[in-house]
């Protein structure tokens, strides 16, 4: 026995003097780090070692030493700006070496399934162009993806799986749709190099992105019992934090420049929750990865059918996702109305939504001032002659289209009976569209694309299309949920 216990000490005491330096998924070679900025570099080593982290772009080498209890370490590193390839060596006695590493924009992406969803689609379910997108690849362009794998946890984890992966037929395939495309739109408008990091999980609900402080401080209608197992795990998706942990956190302080972020679905029956839940989301983020002034941009959910597509969830969900944002400097949203699908609550033209959102992107951080990306949104409202005149807040170029009906309107008189209405561009005013129906001939309030499924039509100059909105503050109707 004692024999047994000696070896045993041994094999121990050999593996701690061989112990080697660890890196998390966000951190290794092939990977893009944010340009002209602090960068975070950290991983683990044996306790109580020097760690010294040396990058080739100028030479320099920045010492640290191991926690003494968990190993953990961290340096920050100075970037140049966007170029490479370079090579960063990272020592604690051995070396270990990442090559290929790029210097651009880096980007963080998160959602549920219509963020999830990659190029090649689902079965079934097809990203539009995605076979061209995927032929086309080479590994030659300076696009890098690194895809975290599904993981939950009831306490913080410091670890996950993931790898970054050059542009390469398979990574393309195999990566979110609407994050590359973003990320593709970027690269081909800066011609420098861009990182995508993609964390999400079909289904999720927004609380199981969000860590347990915060949940405890602001929102005690959850029950967090699962987290200190007085209650089971049912949902690793649903419950509060257990994505933050699995997903997360192992992945922080790596920096980026902002997040896009693709999630809503399964919050849509509590849009008042949201608004205040996302804002915390945001908060949390910028917090947790040293970056408190990270763009961040959201997109709206697209038109389906649900349980009934002439209930009104969507409208008042979508219009929550529009104020979470409303009044949080370096933020936006970007809407869909334009191109939901009846039959899948996955649509296929993901590339217009990465589009959209690179557009901000490019409009409020890269200095593209050329553009209009932001879409139109309502700002006031007159009723006279039987009609409503619905002012817009929109660039000087106006709305579209110019001369046609537009799709997606309703109008309601005093007994708050909403009617499909006409509507058109005002032929004076380029920020107003007229709406009216036979049907109600004393108006009193007009929404755009507030049902569940609903085809809109009303855009700016550019192709940017209004979001779901209302002219009415009347509460939601319990009749339009049942």
């Amino acid at each position: 026995m004692k024999k047994v216990l000696l070896a045993a000490a041994l094999l121990l005491a050999g593996c701690i003097l061989n112990a080697k330096i660890t890196l998390p998924p966000v951190i290794g070679s092939n990977m893009v780090l944010q340009q002209q900025t602090s960068a975070a570099i950290f991983g683990k080593a044996e306790p109580g070692k020097t760690v010294t982290v040396k990058t080739s772009w100028d030479k320099k080498k920045v010492s640290t030493t191991a926690d003494a209890e968990t190993g953990k370490w961290l340096v920050q590193v100075q970037t140049p700006a966007a170029g490479g390839p370079y090579e960063i060596t990272i020592s604690d006695g051995e070396k270990v070496t990442l090559k290929d590493v790029l210097i651009g924009e880096v980007w963080f992406a998160s959602g549920q399934s219509n963020m999830e969803m990659p190029v090649k689609g689902y079965g079934s379910q097809p990203a539009r162009d995605g076979m061209k997108y995927i032929t086309t690849a080479r590994a030659s362009r300076p696009i890098r993806v690194c895809h975290i794998k599904r993981q939950s946890s009831v306490t913080v984890l410091d670890d996950c799986e993931g790898v970054w992966e050059k542009h390469t037929p398979n990574a393309v395939a195999n990566f979110s749709a609407v994050a590359y495309f973003f990320a593709e739109a970027l690269q081909g408008v800066l011609d420098i190099p861009v990182g995508i990091i993609e964390s999400s999980w079909g289904g999720s609900t927004l609380e199981t992105w969000v860590k347990r402080e915060v949940l405890e401080k602001d929102y005690p209608e959850f029950d967090l019992g699962h987290l200190d197992g007085t209650k089971p795990v049912k949902h690793k998706y649903h419950q509060p934090s257990l994505l933050y942990n699995g997903q997360v956190a192992p992945l922080i302080p790596f920096t980026f420049k902002g997040i896009i972020w693709y999630q809503g679905e399964s919050n849509r029956d509590r849009p008042e929750q949201y608004i205040r839940l996302q804002r915390s989301y945001v908060d949390m983020m910028r917090s947790d990865f040293c970056v408190p002034e990270a763009p961040f941009y959201c997109v709206q959910i697209a038109p389906y059918p649900y349980d009934n597509g002439r209930k009104t969830h969507s409208g008042y969900f979508c219009e929550a996702q529009q104020k979470s944002v409303e009044g949080m400097k370096h933020a936006g949203y970007v809407t869909t109305v334009d191109i939901g699908e009846y039959g899948t609550i996955h649509p296929c033209r993901k590339q217009e939504v990465g589009q959209r959102l690179a557009w901000l992107a490019l409009y409020n951080d890269y200095g593209m001032d050329a553009i209009e990306a932001y879409a139109p949104y309502y700002k006031i409202v007159e009723f006279h002659d039987g009609k409503g005149f619905v002012e817009m807040k929109v660039g000087s170029l106006g709305l579209s289209p110019m001369g046609t009906d537009i799709s997606g309107f309703e109008i309601a008189g005093p007994d708050r009976k909403f009617y499909p209405a006409r509507a058109r561009r005002d032929s004076r005013k380029n920020n107003v569209v007229v709406v009216w129906s036979p049907d109600v001939p004393e108006p009193v309030a007009v929404r755009y694309c507030w049902r569940n499924w609903s085809v809109g039509g009303l855009y700016n100059n550019f192709g940017i299309p209004a979001g779901p909105f209302r002219t009415d503050d009347w509460p939601i109707n319990p009749a339009d949920w049942e």
